[in-house]
């Protein structure tokens, strides 16, 4: 019988191997993977994965550098995307600014004065066009952080790339659609949560059967953490919203391994840089044993957990931009060292402002030197066997579990209905406003130093530096292109797909987004959608519990 190593073996001699010096630089020769001499234990590519989905790991293929970027007008941000390419960014990542999130046009009363502010401004199919203008989408993956309007806004792209002569079987990438994390943290929700799960379930039943290359959901524990939850939370909170997509999958009538390989995770990457790397490993084995166990999964990619990592922005200081640098290179090292598949590194200067062009290159260069320079990307799970890294994944996973079987209790046996329940008792928004409470409380008190803020202030006086403006002329120019837009465009096909898009939404039963495709087409307003589908599902208010 085979050894775990000698498996290992086996699946590494079937890898593309890229080319690369694999010595220190000493001239120390680096073995693609270490483990114990007997060749027992776990090992990459093996479930239940804590070492890594694949035996090469990065010695096949280096992570995908996908920046994040959005401002201004659609033409800003294509602006931007294509210095990033000229960097050497190999994937794109869109922001978009709040009144988009939200799901409102930038003429709407409300979007007055965050038109382009904190992402771009789309509106319209035309937006969308201006946005991806001269950037091959067949040929680059791009991701979208958007969630209530994320079938909208999926739509819109999925028109703009057809139109360019690129069908949607061959686009890739990553749609966030991730609704439940919005209730729990991010509070970007429009409709409540159950038709906003109706429209998670139709994008999830659209990909499965035209778009094989798409990523219908990203389950975001990025924004958990950056509303204060701790690490162990947002292992938990993040994996269990995972599991509710699995049931609401299952429950379309979807089989497990016709949807699960298109689900995919976002993480943040904090400064314990020990504890963030022991919670990706524990996500990975936690994700595999839950989806073979309980949720039936055969595919290897149904059990594999494929993740992208943000550093920390919470972590940036407004004293002493320059050291954001420093925090950044250390969240994004243990991502790397942590197994991740995709990686956005943040700007120095966006405690204060949207990046600016240097700024951003900086963040670029980061990845770069540790990809490059380092050698850290040579070895699969360098820090593998450490007892240290070993002990803290084992307690990360013990920790989640408690709170999976919490989950568990409040759904009668679905996390799904777990979540739901969660959600609607406030349990999540509780939980994360005590962490974020008691982490402002230790940094008040001085319990927790953080460089600038309350230690080490010297320099904190010095001049402030160059930032990226938006100004209202942005703002402008998008209003009149808005109008302009509605003006030229067929309001007799406007009025008639809205009119199809109403009775639809009124249906379950129908997968709404052929009729937004064709909404798209039809350059029907994001905000005029959204509209239309809350006469239907009407408009989620929280209630605050004391």
């Amino acid at each position: 019988m085979s050894t775990p190593r000698e498996l290992w073996q086996q699946a590494f001699d079937q890898s593309r191997v890229r080319d690369a010096d694999y010595s220190t630089m000493s001239g120390i020769p680096l073995q693609p993977v270490y483990g114990p001499a007997d060749g027992s234990g776990d090992y990459p590519g093996q479930y239940p994965y804590t070492r890594g989905q694949h035996a090469s790991m990065y010695r096949s293929k280096l992570w995908t550098m996908r920046m994040f970027a959005g401002f201004g007008t659609a033409e800003d941000t294509n602006w931007r995307f294509k210095e990033i390419l000229k960097s050497g960014g190999d994937g794109l990542s869109t922001a978009f600014d709040m009144p988009t999130l939200l799901g409102i046009d930038s003429d709407d009363p409300m979007a007055l004065g965050e038109v382009g502010r904190c992402g771009v401004a789309i509106d319209t199919l035309a937006d969308m066009e201006d946005l991806y203008s001269g950037i091959d989408l067949g040929a680059i993956t791009t991701s979208m952080t958007i969630n209530s309007p994320a079938a909208a806004i999926f739509a819109m792209f999925i028109a703009q790339a057809e139109k360019s002569g690129v069908h949607r079987s061959r686009l890739g990438g990553t749609l966030q659609n991730d609704i439940l994390k919005e209730y729990q943290a991010q509070k970007e929700f429009v409709f409540p949560p159950r038709p906003s799960m109706r429209l998670v379930r139709d994008t999830m039943r659209f990909c499965a059967a035209e778009m094989p290359r798409w990523h219908a959901i990203s389950v975001s524990g990025y924004h958990i953490r950056e509303a204060g939850s701790t690490a162990a939370q947002e292992l938990a909170f993040t994996l269990a919203n995972g599991f509710a997509y699995v049931e609401l999958g299952l429950a379309a009538g979807l089989a497990i391994d016709e949807f699960a390989p298109r689900l995919s995770f976002f993480f943040n990457a904090h400064v314990d840089f020990f504890e963030e790397i022991a919670k990706y490993r524990a996500a990975r084995r936690i994700w595999a044993r839950w989806m073979k166990d309980r949720y039936g999964a055969q595919l290897e990619r149904s059990m594999t957990l494929r993740f992208h990592t943000q550093t920390a922005g919470v972590s940036l200081t407004a004293q002493q931009p320059e050291v954001n640098i420093v925090r950044t290179a250390i969240e994004a090292l243990a991502g790397v060292l942590g197994g991740t598949q995709s990686l956005h590194t943040n700007s120095m200067d966006e405690a204060l402002a949207l990046p600016t062009e240097k700024s951003a290159r900086i963040a670029l260069r980061t990845q770069q030197v540790i990809a490059y320079e380092t050698n850290v990307a040579h070895v699969a799970d360098p820090l593998g066997g450490s007892w240290f890294v070993e002990e803290l994944t084992d307690e990360m996973e013990r920790r989640a579990e408690e709170i999976f079987a919490q989950l568990d209790e409040f759904g009668h046996g679905s996390i799904l209905e777990g979540c739901i329940k969660g959600i609607e008792e406030n349990w999540f928004q509780g939980r994360i406003a005590d962490s974020a409470y008691e982490l402002e409380r230790k940094v008040n008190n001085g319990q927790k130093i953080v460089v600038g803020v309350n230690r080490f202030t010297e320099g904190n006086d010095d001049d402030e530096m160059e930032l990226l403006e938006i100004t209202n002329e942005d703002e402008a120019r998008q209003l009149k292109r808005l109008d302009t837009i509605r003006h030229d465009r067929n309001q007799a096909a406007v009025d008639g797909v809205l009119a199809k898009l109403a009775t639809e939404a009124a249906d379950p039963e129908v997968n709404l987004m052929p009729t937004l495709i064709e909404a798209a087409h039809a350059y029907v307003s994001l905000g005029e959608v959204m509209g239309t589908m809350a006469g239907v599902f009407g408009r989620h208010v929280e209630v605050p519990t004391i």
